[in-house]
């Protein structure tokens, strides 16, 4: 049986949490912006530090498994 959450999870994260896409977190003009398709190099660390926290909570915390087979 192959475990899919950890797969599941980190590619909903990923696209979810691209700076730009939906939020950005600091943004260029204001604290937080939305839906403005632009990134800074702050605005990336930050993205990346968000996305390893919900990762870890998500998948240590949590407990999301998904089984197939």
């Amino acid at each position: 049986m192959a475990d899919w959450g950890p797969v599941v999870v980190a590619v909903l994260l990923f696209v979810l949490l691209s700076p730009g896409l939906l939020f950005q977190l600091p943004g260029k003009g204001r604290v937080v912006e939305f839906v403005n398709m632009q990134t800074s190099g702050i605005s990336i660390l930050v993205h990346a530090v968000l996305f390893f926290a919900l990762l870890t909570i998500f998948l240590i915390v949590v407990g999301v498994h998904i089984y197939t087979g």
